[in-house]
């Protein structure tokens, strides 16, 4: 994600998707929930007091989705401002940590209510024994496709200011169910109904695409004939597509109980590998009949794909570490995975730069950052 903020303006291989099909960086937030899931299998193994339990994963999650506020939600503003503050009328209400706090609170709820007590002497038995939190998962995503297929989508508009000038109108014409372009879908336009339009993030990916950009697939001047959807707020992390991320999280939850359950290396690869190419094989099999991968909308398609690919990496480092011993080589990724909510707090939010680009010697421009040349 690092590189991603600060590489992605050049490469665009590792740069969001403008919206349809996906990159490097695109698979960044469902590994990072793919492995909450393996993790909260591991943390709830034996669970004493259900309510203790359930108690201290809802205070857990409220800590991350109010760190996600402050830190996604505009408090802090650029670099170089020196200036914070929000006005509650416009805050961002969704971010990352939000959508993995909600992700975590639904599936760390699942692992400790919904869990069987079966014996475990075959896959199917350890699906059998985790029946309930399947359900949940499947329920989870025929409302997902019902809602974003079935939802009708009427007309909006939105207003944006424009530098120098008063607000800017534009008008969207949609009176459509089923779109999943930018504009008419039903994932914004849920977001638009209960976040409000205010509450959205302002820079949407989308305004990257050839249908707005000049010079697509990077962010750039709007062509002449742009539709008037290309500046409206549109949030990556918002509500109908956080509800997929639970699917994730989800199936991520499925490859801890392997760990638990099963002790052979051979066998705990075996019961990764087969799924995850099950899941790559629908993913594209979607993909190819109209379900398109779509990270912003977190289509089925997208879910699938990346869950499947997070399982292939998984079950690649774990034989690489746990099979061969092979340490050493992914040291520095063991200490990042370790302290992930500290990197990301201090690098990708950018409290690290503004912390550092606060000390200056009479005026804010001689500063640490431009001394090392950041900003210069």
């Amino acid at each position: 994600m690092i590189l991603v903020d600060d590489a992605g303006a050049f490469l665009p291989a590792i740069n969001h998707s403008p919206w349809d099909g996906v990159t490097i960086a695109d698979f960044v937030m469902p590994f990072f929930l793919f492995i909450v899931g393996v993790a909260l299998a591991l943390a709830y193994k034996r669970v004493p007091n259900k309510l203790e339990a359930t108690r201290k994963a809802i205070l857990r999650a409220l800590k991350l989705f109010c760190v996600g506020l402050v830190l996604q939600g505009g408090f802090f503003h650029s670099v170089y401002s020196l200036t914070f503050g929000v006005d509650m009328q416009k805050i961002r209400l969704m971010g990352i940590l939000q959508r993995i706090a909600i992700a975590y609170i639904v599936t760390a709820l699942c692992e400790i209510w919904l869990k069987g007590d079966d014996d475990i002497d075959s896959g199917f038995y350890l699906l059998k024994r985790n029946r309930y939190q399947l359900f949940v998962g499947l329920v989870v995503t025929i409302t997902y496709m019902a809602l974003l297929y079935g939802t009708y989508v009427p007309d909006w508009g939105y207003q944006i200011s424009i530098p120098g000038s008063t607000e800017k109108s534009f008008f969207v014409k949609c009176g459509v169910r089923g779109d999943t372009g930018p504009g008419c879908n039903a994932v914004g336009m849920i977001d638009r109904k209960i976040l409000g339009i205010q509450h959205l993030y302002g820079r949407p990916v989308y305004a990257r695409s050839k249908q707005c950009s000049i010079n697509s697939p990077q962010n750039g001047p709007l062509r002449p004939d742009a539709p008037s959807w290309c500046q409206a707020p549109f949030d990556p992390e918002g509500l109908l597509s956080s509800v997929m991320a639970i699917v994730t999280c989800l199936i991520g939850l499925q490859y801890g109980h392997v760990i638990v359950h099963f002790q052979k290396h051979k066998e705990r690869i075996m019961k990764w590998l087969i799924p995850s190419f099950c899941m790559l094989i629908i993913a594209f099999s979607l993909d190819f009949f109209g379900m398109h991968m779509n990270k912003p909308l977190y289509t089925v398609s997208y879910a699938l794909a990346t869950a499947g690919a997070a399982g292939l990496l998984f079950a690649g480092i774990y034989t690489l570490v746990d099979m061969y011993g092979h340490r050493r080589p992914t040291a520095v990724m063991e200490w990042m995975g370790t302290h992930a909510l500290m990197i990301y707090v201090l690098i990708a939010c950018n409290i690290l730069p503004i912390f550092i680009h606060a000390f200056y010697w009479r005026e804010p421009k001689n500063n640490l950052l431009r001394l090392v040349g950041v900003g210069a």
